[in-house]
């Protein structure tokens, strides 16, 4: 089948459904798409295991196994709050190295164990944490990754405009 077929029915990252693709020899399961947000990587892995096959994963954040900024918070039910464009900028930030403060107010304090490129990997040493955003010199960051249940201060509003993403954990979170 081609993939053409299915375009008519795509709409955005955020609703389209995972799309995997396994060769005919079954050595390899590739996410073609909704990766992330519509869990083909994930799927990718398991089909994969189930297989004997290789996934191949081509997201910047799973090829390096490092912090996907679109996932954080995920497995624990966290609500995001920023658009297409603070999400790419903050996780180009995250593949390329650069400096990113990670500011967790609320929330499991573990919940890089449950991130879906967490786990046995640490994170990454580009990112900076802090206990509060009022603590971080925004100049010096390329993002801002914000984990709370405030307001964002008026003060910071303007400052972190398209470079910060919040995450905000439900109430057992």
């Amino acid at each position: 089948m081609k993939v053409a077929v299915i375009a008519p029915h795509l709409g955005s990252k955020e609703t389209d459904p995972a799309v995997l693709v396994i060769d005919e020899a079954v050595k390899f399961v590739i996410p073609v798409l909704s990766g992330h947000l519509g869990g083909a990587n994930a799927l990718a892995g398991h089909m994969a295991t189930a297989l004997g096959a290789t996934p191949v994963l081509t997201a910047a954040s799973d090829a390096r196994q490092t912090l996907a900024v679109d996932l954080i918070g995920r497995e624990l039910s966290w609500t995001i709050e920023a658009g297409h464009d603070s999400i790419g900028r903050a996780s180009a930030a995250v593949v390329n190295d650069d400096p990113v403060a990670l500011v967790q107010e609320s929330g499991s304090a573990n919940w890089w164990a449950s991130h879906a490129n967490g786990r046995e990997f640490p994170l990454p040493a580009n990112l900076r944490l802090f206990a509060r955003l009022e603590e971080v010199d925004s100049e010096h960051f390329a993002a801002v990754l914000w984990i709370s249940q405030r307001a964002m201060p008026a003060a910071f509003a303007a400052q972190l405009a398209g470079r910060c993403v919040t995450y905000r954990p439900g109430p057992a979170a």
